[in-house]
């Protein structure tokens, strides 16, 4: 999915609120990796909100940590001592990460994706105790709330605001009809009736076929009806929800390497543009795409990938299981590649 800049910055306010919100999910993730480190006896030496110079910073009275806020104050980040394994390190203090054993290190690394999912789980559960349940869709035509470009809408010339009425000649009232008619058009090209300022406006739309289904390109304003949520209800689906999405995750990771395409894989841009988006429809809606991009953090991070907590887990497992620790060398020229791929993945 692409975002064009100007359709970020067309809410200058929902795209700071939007931005704050992911590196609220960032600092939740450092304060996971910072608080097991304590609880084990590291020595943590930063914990800093923020990139570029320091503005503000204080460390407590007989605390090695120093806390501290930075010019570019979004996302966050923990310095726990020793824990670059390209360091020299002193085998015989005993507050460094890598002379814990092997469970306690484990810990370390895992406990920031399971803040995100945590505070996805505890989040879901306010929010449904609270505000209910969907309750299905509200009946009528379909909103267009964003074309993504270089898709089959935008180059039929639909708008955001557009509302899809008509498919073919078959009227569409519910998103599922939507879906389905498009679906069953792959590759067609197909009428389709906006209304837009009041006319009907019929535009030539070919949907590509995208693995079992077929897409237009763009992002519908649904609208949802709710109904109140018992406690138990609220609770289970609080935990079903982020297993829900880690596996959709999984299936969609699997699809797009089938097919040989990022295709609708979202980078920092994208993932900008819909937070500002998603500050525009509402508090329920903000909140609930913070929680699901939580979700997404805490699973992304535990993929095996070099330099993310996954790959540093892939390392401790092999520890574990051969009784013996890795080249720190090998190790840290693996971590360094890693992050290499991930910085061209973002650009």
């Amino acid at each position: 999915m692409m975002s064009s800049l100007p359709e970020i910055i067309r809410s200058p306010l929902g795209l700071l609120v939007g931005i704050l919100g992911i590196s609220l999910l960032v600092i939740v993730h450092e304060t996971g990796h910072y608080l097991a480190a304590r609880a084990f006896g590291m020595r943590v030496l930063r914990y800093s909100l923020g990139f570029g110079p320091v503005i503000f910073k204080y460390q407590p009275k007989g605390s090695p940590t120093i806390f501290q806020v930075c010019a570019l104050p979004i996302l966050a980040y923990v310095q726990i001592d020793g824990m670059n394994p390209a360091e020299e390190v002193d085998r015989q203090d005993p507050a460094l990460f890598p002379n814990k054993g092997v469970f306690a290190r484990m810990v370390t690394i895992f406990a920031g994706p399971l803040a995100n999912y945590l505070l996805a789980s505890i989040g879901l559960f306010f929010l449904f105790a609270v505000d209910g349940v969907e309750d299905g869709h509200v009946p009528g035509p379909q909103q267009i709330e964003a074309v993504m470009a270089d898709t089959p809408a935008a180059e039929a010339g639909m708008l955001a605001g557009d509302a899809i009425v008509e498919i073919d000649g078959h009227e569409i009232t519910t998103y599922e009809e939507l879906t389905d008619l498009t679906t069953s058009h792959a590759d067609q090209a197909t009428p389709y009736v906006v209304m837009r300022e009041g006319e009907r406006v019929t535009l030539s739309v070919t949907p590509r076929a995208q693995d079992d289904r077929a897409i237009i390109g763009v992002q519908i304003n649904r609208q949802v009806a709710y109904r109140d949520a018992t406690l138990g209800e609220a609770a289970f689906m609080a935990v079903v929800l982020p297993a829900e999405i880690s596996v959709g995750t999984v299936l969609a990771i699997g699809n797009m390497i089938r097919g040989g395409t990022m295709r609708g894989l979202t980078g920092p841009v994208g993932m900008a543009s819909q937070a500002s988006r998603s500050v525009e429809q509402g508090p329920r809606a903000f909140i609930g795409f913070l929680l699901v991009i939580s979700v997404a953090l805490g699973f992304f991070n535990l993929l095996p990938i070099p330099a993310l907590d996954g790959g540093r887990l892939v390392f401790l497992a092999f520890e574990l299981i051969t009784r013996r620790r890795p080249n720190e060398r090998v190790e840290a020229m693996v971590h360094t590649v890693g992050l290499l791929f991930l910085l061209g993945l973002i650009v």
